[in-house]
């Protein structure tokens, strides 16, 4: 891990290659050179996802994901950006889902949900990547019903890059039951015989309101059945890009301590690992419509990111300060959750993170995809050497040498409930998932209203 000497306290992860990672998950023979080199990079792996470390590494040079990011990737603002009737109908014909209240108009979030069930067999899936032909991940930038067919691409690619990331955390938790001493990490994920996969469109206040515009399109429609034109919706919309007068803070939160907006506020995940693609930044443009009548539909051009990083912050508490992290290209981020840290009696670190958003330009989106491994919902978590107080402790003591950094974590944890209030000894992962959410997102969380 590296850092930039700059305001911004950019990291740069720990980079461990594909290749590398398939060599310290197998039990081929290897030489001694070998062996030496892979238990330097063992090493670095362990205090990277360890107590000292930040949570989380990139793993690069994955063959064939690439392109499949990229389209899949492109699905997320055509699938937001529908009416939430239509949205909703579309959704579930294809199986997805969402866990967010897509008739909510003011939300942050839309994110894309499916179940990706897998097994043992799981670890050879980098083969599907290669297998799948660079046509059958093609997808133009449409709007609407027209590209609704397209659906079965974005079920093909969400499964196999999904595979192709559940045996990424496969081969890493394999990696660090070999140095724990024990196949718990790797056991859990195989016994729960299923992750999470989550296409997620950070919106941009211009999507609230091109959204709103088609509430009340629908809505007219609704009550007056089409007598009078509908291009008075189209020309509000067209005034969102004249008159630029979107806000960051009408849609964000801000988090006082690092005066930042955030997209996703700050939280601990509490499966096992957290795979994430590089993230994709969108502005959006209107196309020409023929008609009047017509409502505009919504391309998007890719930029790059307007600060050269991800938008990802971490919570860094042995370094008692926030860092913004920095992915390398086509890169998978992997970070640790909270029943990693436990099921490992704290040998790897749960990483505590948000989402921030850029204030320049106002229109940016963020797409992303992600995928949660968790333990069977029936699995049954010990304390027994186990320091449950540990991550409220570090960000609490009184040993900060930074004022400014003291108060940071102060103001974080206000809003993050520590992991003593959650976890109990003999609790399931089912009960603890179920606490975890109440907590965080019940009628009395702190993060309810995102």
């Amino acid at each position: 891990m590296e850092e930039d000497a700059n305001p911004e306290k950019l990291l740069h992860p720990y980079e461990l290659s594909f290749s590398d990672l398939l060599l310290l998950s197998s039990d081929e023979p290897l030489s001694e050179n070998e062996i030496q080199r892979l238990d330097l990079i063992t090493t670095s792996i362990m205090e990277n996802l360890g107590p000292n470390g930040p949570g989380l590494l990139a793993v690069t040079a994955v063959p064939g994901a690439s392109s499949l990011r990229s389209s899949l990737l492109r699905f997320a603002p055509q699938l937001a950006l529908l009416d939430f009737r239509d949205l909703n109908r579309l959704l579930k014909e294809n199986g997805l889902g969402s866990d967010v209240p897509l008739k909510n108009l003011e939300r942050t979030v839309s994110p894309f949900t499916m179940h990706l069930k897998y097994g043992q067999g799981v670890l050879a899936s980098s083969v599907k990547v290669n297998q799948l032909g660079t046509e059958d991940c093609m997808v133009s930038d449409r709007q609407g019903e027209s590209w609704a067919s397209d659906i079965k691409i974005l079920r093909n690619i969400f499964e196999v890059l999904g595979s192709l990331m559940i045996e990424l955390g496969c081969r890493l938790a394999r990696v660090c039951d070999r140095v724990i001493g024990d196949q718990n990490l790797e056991q859990s994920l195989f016994e729960a015989c299923t992750a999470k996969g989550r296409l997620i469109h950070y919106h941009s206040g211009f999507d609230n309101n091109f959204l709103q515009e088609i509430s009340n399109r629908k809505e007219y429609t609704k009550g007056h059945r089409g007598v009078k034109s509908f291009s008075n919706a189209a020309k509000g919309t067209e005034k969102l890009f004249r008159n630029n007068q979107t806000s960051v803070g009408s849609n964000g939160t801000k988090c006082d301590a690092h005066e930042a907006y955030l997209w996703q506020q700050w939280h601990y995940d509490y499966g096992i690992f957290t795979i994430l693609t590089e993230p994709m930044f969108l502005l959006p443009s209107l196309s020409q419509t023929t008609n009047k009548d017509d409502f505009p539909s919504v391309l998007h051009q890719e930029l790059p990111s307007p600060s050269g990083h991800s938008y990802l912050q971490i919570y860094h508490p042995s370094k008692n300060g926030v860092y913004l992290v920095k992915m390398p290209p086509d890169s998978f981020l992997i970070q640790v959750g909270e029943s990693a840290d436990i099921l490992s009696k704290a040998r790897l670190r749960a990483t505590l993170h948000s989402v921030g958003r850029p204030a320049r330009p106002k229109d940016l989106s963020r797409e992303n995809f992600v995928v949660f491994l968790h333990p069977a919902w029936g699995k049954t978590f010990s304390l027994l050497n186990y320091p449950v107080d540990q991550q409220l402790n570090e960000c609490t003591e009184e040993s900060h040498t930074n004022l400014e950094s003291e108060k940071l974590a102060q103001e974080i944890y206000k809003i993050v409930p520590p992991l003593s209030t959650r976890l109990k000894e003999g609790m399931t992962f089912a009960e603890f998932s179920k606490a975890t959410t109440k907590q965080y997102y019940g009628g009395s969380g702190l993060q309810s209203k995102r």
